[in-house]
C-alpha cells in the first residue's frame, strides 16, 4: 500500500448537466443529475480502459454525496474511463435511487458502485446486475449481507469510513470541549440507517458515565430539520452544554438554533462529515469540530477499484477510507486542501491519477 497526501484544488460541478472530463468538488446540483467522464468509444493504453463505471448515490443536494461524485468524475477523467454518477432526489429517496439503478442496469456498464439509503433498498434493483456477473461495490453505507445473499447479490468490495471509530473520536473531542461532563443532545440521521447507528454507538461507548444524553432525535441529515429539532430540544432542555450531530448539515442547523436561543459559544457542537460549509463554520467559531470522512476519496477509490476489477485484478474485500478530526487548530489546513485529506493515509490502489499532479 502506498501512503500519500492529496493537495490539489478542484472546481465545482454544476448539477443537471452531463459532464465530460471535469474535476469537481463542493456542493452538487439537482436531483437525479448525471455526471460522467472519460474517453467514450475509444481505447487507451491503460489496462483498465475498458471499464465503464456506473455509480448511484443518495442525492446531490447534500455536499457530502456531491463530493463522492466529484472524486469519481475526476478519477474517471484522469484514468480515461467512462464514469456516470446518478442520484435520487433527496437523502431518503430510496425509490428514486432504485429507479436510477434499474435504468443503468439495462445499459452496458461493467462495474457498479452503490450508496444505499438504507440496508436493503438497493438489493432488488441490483439483482439483474448480479445475474450478469458484473462487479458491484458497496460504497460508504453497509448493505445487509444476509438479505443480499438471499437475493443472489454479492459485492466485490466495501469502500467506506469506519463510522464506529468516527463516533468514538467525535465523542472524545466533545468530552474535551465540555470539560469532561455535562448534558448533551444527539441529532440522529435517518431512523434505522446503519452509519448513523454506528456513529451513535461509538459516541455512547466513550462518553458513557461522563456525558448525559438528555435528548436524541432523528433529523434525516437535513439542515432545516436540524434547526427545528434543536430548537425544540433547547426549549425542553435549556441546560445542555453539548450537541453531537451524526452529520454536518444537521449540525449547521443546530448552530443556528443555538444562536437563535442566545447561547452561541455556550454549547459545544461536534459532528461528522467535513463538508466545506462546516469548515467555514468552525473557522467562524460557530461549530466546535467535525470528523471529516473524505467522500471525495471514496469516489476516487471506487473508480480505481472498478478499473482493477474489470482488468481482472483482485481487490480488497474491505477498504477503509480516511477520517480526521478538524477543529479551530487545523481548520485552515483542512480548508486549503479541501476536498482532499491533509494528512497521509494508505490507499490499497496506489495514488489516484487525479491526485498525482
Amino acid at each position: 500500500m502506498r501512503t500519500h497526501v492529496r493537495t490539489a484544488a478542484t472546481a465545482i460541478v454544476i448539477g443537471g448537466l452531463t459532464l465530460t472530463g471535469v474535476t469537481a468538488c463542493g456542493r452538487g446540483g439537482s436531483s437525479g443529475s448525471n455526471a460522467s467522464s472519460g474517453t467514450h468509444g475509444s481505447k487507451s493504453s491503460n489496462q483498465g480502459s475498458k471499464a465503464k463505471i456506473a455509480i448511484v448515490t443518495r442525492d446531490f443536494s447534500n455536499p457530502y454525496w456531491a463530493a463522492l461524485r466529484d472524486g469519481a468524475v475526476a478519477e474517471g477523467k484522469a484514468q480515461g474511463v467512462t464514469v456516470t454518477v446518478k442520484a435520487g432526489a433527496n437523502e431518503t429517496d430510496s425509490q428514486g435511487e432504485n429507479a436510477q439503478i434499474q435504468t443503468l442496469a439495462g445499459q452496458d456498464y461493467n462495474c457498479f458502485g452503490v450508496v444505499p439509503v438504507n440496508a436493503t433498498n438497493v438489493i432488488t434493483p441490483l439483482v439483474p446486475v448480479a445475474r450478469k456477473k458484473i462487479p458491484i461495490l458497496d460504497l460508504d453505507t453497509q448493505i445487509d449481507p444476509e438479505a443480499s445473499k438471499k437475493a443472489g447479490v454479492s459485492y466485490a468490495s466495501f469502500i467506506g469510513s469506519d463510522n464506529l471509530s468516527a463516533g468514538e473520536q467525535a465523542g472524545q473531542e466533545l468530552l474535551k470541549a465540555m470539560g469532561g461532563k455535562g448534558d448533551v443532545a444527539v441529532l440522529q440521521g435517518i431512523a434505522g440507517e446503519q452509519n448513523g447507528i454506528n456513529r451513535l454507538n461509538g459516541f455512547k461507548k466513550v462518553t458513557a458515565g461522563k456525558l448525559t444524553i438528555v435528548a436524541a432525535q432523528p433529523a434525516n441529515y437535513d439542515q432545516n430539520l436540524g434547526l427545528t429539532v434543536t430548537t425544540s430540544i433547547l426549549q425542553a432542555h435549556p441546560n445542555i452544554t453539548g450537541i453531537f450531530s451524526a452529520n454536518d448539515t444537521m449540525a449547521l442547523g443546530a448552530a443556528q438554533a443555538v444562536k437563535n436561543a442566545g447561547k452561541e459559544g455556550k454549547i459545544k457542537i461536534v459532528s461528522v462529515d467535513g463538508i466545506q460549509a462546516m469548515l467555514s463554520s468552525i473557522k467562524a467559531g460557530k461549530n466546535t469540530g467535525t470528523m471529516t470522512q473524505y467522500p471525495y476519496v471514496e469516489g476516487q477509490m471506487a473508480v480505481q477499484a472498478c478499473i482493477d476489477k474489470v482488468a481482472g485484478k483482485s481487490i480488497p474485500s474491505r477498504v477503509v477510507a480516511p477520517i480526521a478530526f478538524i477543529n479551530a487548530a487545523n481548520v485552515d489546513k483542512a480548508i486549503s486542501n479541501f476536498p482532499k485529506p491533509f494528512t497521509p493515509f494508505d490507499d490499497p490502489f496506489g495514488t489516484p491519477k487525479s491526485s498525482s499532479k
